[in-house]
């Protein structure tokens, strides 16, 4: 179940999750402003936010720290192209789905419906609850935890299982180098109502970068955003030098 707005906090519930994600808090105030969307602020006016925030850089760190240790023989592209994906919104609502963390969350009568819930709101949650780790119990505390979790997508993206995410890819890139998130734009559409495809073009302060097709617009900014890569870091996707992870 969801714990609604009017819903007082059920320390059986909060018992159930700390055993569920392995972790035991000393504050448990903590863990309850990790579980609280900005959309429910209870009588004690909090919401995950800063916690989210906390919590992003936290499991940027511990996603480096883990990389960079484990695979010494990769380069920086490399590394980078493993982060991108496995610290992905994607990748992120997904592993919040499997700690069952939406069962405890405290939201909005607006957001009652489990099956609706945005993968923005189960990935920021996931990034709460380490924030809320670290504060309550430290590095370790935390390090242990989001490994717990993002371990076997580490080792999926390293097998090459995954749909490479070049779109969050070129995002990071262009945020640390540009300070902007890329833009997307339809140039033409072909073929009927049930095959067309697209073509669209990357976008970055309104300078014209990749072109990529595709059978729906998804897919043709993925291929957009990859021609885009190879320009602006032709190491990153140097495929020659792609290796499985060891």
């Amino acid at each position: 179940m969801i714990l609604q707005t009017n819903s007082r906090v059920n320390p059986e519930k909060l018992n159930e999750l700390q055993i569920n994600i392995g972790y035991s808090f000393h504050n448990i105030i903590v863990l309850e402003k990790a579980l609280t969307h900005t959309s429910c602020r209870l009588e004690n006016n909090f919401s995950n936010e800063r916690l989210e925030f906390l919590g992003d850089a936290v499991l940027g760190m511990i996603i480096s720290d883990y990389l960079y240790r484990t695979f010494p023989q990769y380069s920086e592209g490399e590394l980078t192209k493993i982060k991108s994906v496995v610290v992905s919104q994607s990748t992120l609502a997904r592993v919040s789905l499997e700690a069952n963390l939406k069962d405890f969350l405290f939201v909005g009568r607006g957001l009652n419906d489990l099956n609706l819930l945005p993968k923005s709101l189960l990935a920021n949650v996931f990034e709460a609850i380490i924030g809320a780790i670290y504060l309550d119990g430290g590095l370790e505390a935390a390090y242990n935890f989001t490994i717990k979790y993002l371990k076997k997508e580490i080792d999926i993206v390293c097998n090459n299982q995954h749909e490479k995410n070049y779109k969050s890819m070129l995002q990071q890139y262009s945020q640390k180098e540009f300070g902007v998130t890329p833009g997307y734009q339809v140039l033409q559409q072909i073929g009927p109502d049930h095959g067309k495809s697209f073509e669209v073009i990357v976008l970055i302060k309104g300078n014209e970068y990749g072109k990529g097709w595709g059978k729906s617009k998804k897919e043709a900014e993925q291929f957009a955003a990859k021609e885009t890569l190879k320009v602006l870091v032709p190491d990153l996707l140097d495929e020659n030098n792609e290796k499985p992870c060891d």
